[in-house]
């Protein structure tokens, strides 16, 4: 009570914010590890930390002990089992604002997607198999170096030759950097999400995989069903049809305005009034 009655207006702010603050980082991590593996560890965390509070409260020496001794050496373990949820929240937040990179904004977006969608609608047609990559912010060297190095103009006409049965690129995802082809014929991280229908293959699982670990966008066609998928943020939208494929792909891609070209917030009623 001698909180409440010492409680200052300054500090009652300081509270709300810091509320709103810790409030934002939880929402964040919730939808961080939504529909990925850790939710089911997050569970037996929860278990846990309320058989601790069980054996503090009616003060069982012995479980109590246990679970202090779990808890000490249980901080290395979840740093261990969360390293791919945790280098995705780093990932995250070094793509922010202040580390966002300038090279994405110069990407000639509706040449890229154009040749990308006629190859996709080519490949769909015949159940031709494709997986082709966006790079964004986070940089894929790791898995370009896997493939075949190509750095070439983006056409139409050269992803269909990649994605041809028996030639010797056809096999892997092709990567995209801008509006050049980075390289072909790359291997991917294959998501381990447990959620994943069993009826999509490898190729969909690299899509899946590579847009956990990255900010990456995947395209991908179906060599069984010739269905054309789009996998962005560890999820995946199956048989997309081309006018929403088209539209996703320029809201993702489309450069991001630079704070310089924003318009000021005092014009922006009343400014196209003359």
């Amino acid at each position: 009570m001698d909180y409440f009655t010492n409680l200052t207006w300054k500090d009652s702010i300081k509270d709300i914010i810091d509320i709103l603050i810790v409030s934002y980082i939880i929402y964040k991590l919730m939808q961080l590890v939504r529909g990925t593996r850790a939710v089911q560890l997050l569970k037996g965390i929860f278990v846990l930390v309320l058989t601790w509070g069980i054996s503090t409260w009616f003060n069982l020496y012995t479980l109590k002990w246990l679970m202090n001794q779990m808890f000490t050496f249980g901080v290395v373990s979840v740093l261990i089992i969360f390293q791919p949820e945790l280098r995705r929240a780093l990932e995250q937040l070094g793509r922010g604002k202040l580390f966002r990179s300038s090279s994405i904004q110069e990407m000639d977006v509706s040449i890229t997607v154009n040749e990308v969608i006629k190859c996709v609608n080519y490949l769909a047609k015949r159940k031709i198999g494709a997986l082709i990559v966006f790079e964004r912010d986070t940089g894929l060297n790791e898995y370009t170096e896997s493939g075949i190095k190509m750095d070439s103009r983006i056409s139409s006409e050269l992803l269909i030759n990649i994605f041809i049965p028996n030639t010797p690129l056809h096999d892997g995802a092709v990567i995209l950097r801008g509006s050049q082809i980075a390289a072909a014929a790359c291997y991917l991280p294959l998501s381990e999400n447990p959620f994943i229908s069993k009826e999509l293959g490898t190729r969909h699982r690299a899509a899946i995989g590579v847009s956990e670990v990255t900010d990456a966008i995947s395209v991908v066609v179906s060599e069984e069903t010739g269905q054309v998928s789009l996998a962005i943020n560890g999820l995946v939208v199956r048989d997309i049809k081309e006018e929403s494929l088209i539209s996703k792909l320029h809201s993702e891609l489309a450069p991001k305005p630079k704070m310089s070209e924003k318009t000021p917030f005092w014009k922006r009623k009343g400014g196209n009034n003359g």
